[in-house]
């Protein structure tokens, strides 16, 4: 009876602390995940200034979209800050690329071009980390509401992470540059 009980006891250490560092490696892999996200983000950042100062020799007259671009660029802090900021960029990041539509000359400049496909290179690396990240996430939130997962996240205080969401309805919408 004694070896039972001792091997119950033992069986259920084994599950806390296997389960409890598969939390943490989880967290990991989110940290990680959102630092190469923010890599491609930083990189797509140092990017933009050359864009805009490209663009802004072709259309002078559509400083408030560039403006829009910069105010974008420089405005996360902290993770979640990050997260909508990146929104509003690739929303504006739109709209310069629609409003090289406007501009044939500006279409056919090597500067622009070039920055176009790195700028486009990066949102495909910065699509793809998205959804690396979210899969993680997916992942861990899971664990951490599985039963029987789920007493060692309430008893250790593991918590949900959000997942990296379009904040809105308007940036899954076409964008329409009118003059």
């Amino acid at each position: 009876m004694i070896w039972v009980i001792l091997g119950v006891v033992i069986l259920a250490a084994i599950y806390y602390v296997t389960t409890y560092n598969g939390f943490i490696r989880l967290q990991n892999m989110i940290e990680e995940a959102f630092s190469t996200m923010d890599v491609y983000l930083v990189k797509r950042a140092e990017l933009i200034p050359n864009l805009v100062n490209t663009v802004k020799g072709y259309a002078k007259h559509e400083s408030e979209t560039l403006e829009k671009v910069i105010l974008a660029r420089n405005a996360a802090t902290s993770n979640a800050e990050k997260m909508a900021a990146d929104n509003q960029l690739t929303d504006a990041i739109k709209s310069v690329f629609a409003l090289a539509e406007s501009y044939p000359e500006l279409k056919s400049n090597s500067n622009f071009m070039l920055l176009q496909q790195q700028l486009t290179d990066i949102e495909n690396d910065i699509a793809k980390s998205r959804k690396y990240y979210n899969g993680i996430v997916r992942q861990y939130n899971t664990k951490i509401q599985t039963f029987p997962s789920s007493f060692i996240a309430q008893s250790k205080n593991f918590v949900r992470q959000p997942l990296f969401e379009v904040s809105d309805d308007r940036q899954r919408e076409n964008v329409k540059v009118e003059f």
